[in-house]
């Protein structure tokens, strides 16, 4: 089975990785689709996107505990939510791996695997502040952060028409590459939402989590 990690989260969230070395027939065969998911899969098409698919449930599930699994289900806003559970519950792919996040309060997690293309995008997502905090030598690292904890920050809001440049901001100061988490907000005229941000860095990708805190 390649679980990668499940953790707990700002206690009594979980998160975790899978690294998806199965076939679509393998994973099928240890996940158990309800009937909507079995119609949004045969939709899908792409093998390597119906892996992804059918790992982030099963990933889902082992870190549920259940016996039975609850099914995944998506708002008019695409998201995700486990039937009969009070977690919010966020995924996440990205080639060979899944993540999910399940938490009672709202949550989000993204996985980026590290391109030097992210560079010519830098403008558009990072901000002046975020921006003074980025360093040459970790810069292309930095910026697979900021953009997956702001991916995983849109995800835990939930709501479409967000600016990535403008609503969400990510505290850089006491960065440095042994750091694993920081703080951050996301402020539109409506609405302010307070998160923690833990980081995962492997040598291919980033992944990070959001969980929104009191501030």
């Amino acid at each position: 089975m390649p679980l990668l990690f499940h953790d707990s989260i700002l206690p009594p969230g979980e998160w975790g990785l899978w690294r998806i070395d199965e076939s679509e027939a393998q994973l099928r065969d240890h996940v158990s689709l309800f009937h909507r998911e079995i119609e949004q899969l045969e939709c899908i098409k792409g093998e390597e996107r119906r892996r992804e698919f059918l790992a982030a449930r099963l990933l889902l599930h082992h870190m549920s505990g259940r016996q039975d699994r609850g099914e995944l289900i998506k708002d008019t806003d695409g998201k995700p939510h486990l039937h009969d559970s009070l977690f919010f519950v966020s995924i996440s792919h990205t080639v060979g791996y899944s993540a999910a996040i399940a938490h009672p309060r709202p949550c989000g997690v993204d996985v980026q695997r590290i391109v030097p293309q992210i560079r010519r995008l830098a403008r558009k997502f990072v901000n002046v502040e975020e921006g003074f905090y980025l360093y040459q030598e970790h810069e292309l690292t930095q910026l697979h952060l900021i953009w997956a904890a702001k991916e995983a920050m849109y995800k835990a809001f939930g709501k479409r028409q967000l600016d990535f440049r403008k609503h969400l901001h990510v505290n850089l100061a006491d960065y440095n590459q042994m750091t694993t988490g920081t703080d951050a907000y996301l402020r539109t005229e409506e609405v302010t939402m307070h998160f923690q941000l833990e980081f995962r860095k492997y040598p291919s990708f980033v992944l990070v989590a959001a969980v929104e805190i009191n501030p």
